[in-house]
């Protein structure tokens, strides 16, 4: 039996992420040399999963798999629509042991990965307290986060010149150039 063979046998001839069953193609998931069964519709969409958002809603069940390369392209998947709101819920609920995770967050060329730089290029990770260097006007709010104001906790964002942090209890978008690390 062909390595294809063995994988549609695993997938029970069914796309490992849709469940549709025509059209199917083995998909390499980077940068491990681990395989998934995928149809056409999803093969077409994942490098731009935001294309056919509801399409994705099939994730709901394929998140359950026990294989760890289709855990891995569901939260990807997940990871990269999250802004929609449900995949975020999907994504809450999506368990990955320690090393799948460590797979799913991988890239295949690690140039990709982009930091977060603080005003003096230090880098600022999720969790990082930081100090606010300049007064800043919070649009659509009427008032200003004032210079020196800590922020705790932060989180990044997708955007490596911005972060998420609370000011005066409300969570805002803050640009990384006018912060500094505490």
């Amino acid at each position: 039996m062909t390595d294809k063979e063995e994988l549609l046998k695993r997938a029970n001839n069914c796309c490992e992420l849709c469940g549709k069953n025509d059209d199917l193609e083995i998909y390499k998931v980077e940068p491990k040399d681990k395989y998934i069964v995928l149809c056409k519709t999803c093969r077409e969409n994942i490098d731009n999963p935001t294309n056919d958002i509801n399409h994705w809603r099939c994730l709901n069940d394929s998140m359950w798999s026990e294989i760890p390369a289709v855990q891995v392209m569901v939260y990807r998947i997940l990871k990269s629509i999250s802004n929609e709101g449900w995949p975020q819920d999907l994504l809450d609920m999506l368990y990955l042991d320690d090393e799948t995770k460590v797979w799913a967050e991988e890239t295949k060329d690690d140039k990709n990965i982009v930091t977060t730089l603080d005003s003096n290029g230090t880098t600022l990770d999720n969790g990082d307290n930081v100090i606010i260097i300049k007064d800043l006007e919070v649009k659509g709010a009427g008032w200003t986060a004032k210079r020196g104001t800590v922020v705790k906790n932060i989180t990044l964002t997708d955007n490596p010149e911005q972060i998420e942090g609370k000011v005066n209890g409300v969570k805002i978008i803050l640009l990384s150039k006018f912060l500094k690390k505490a």
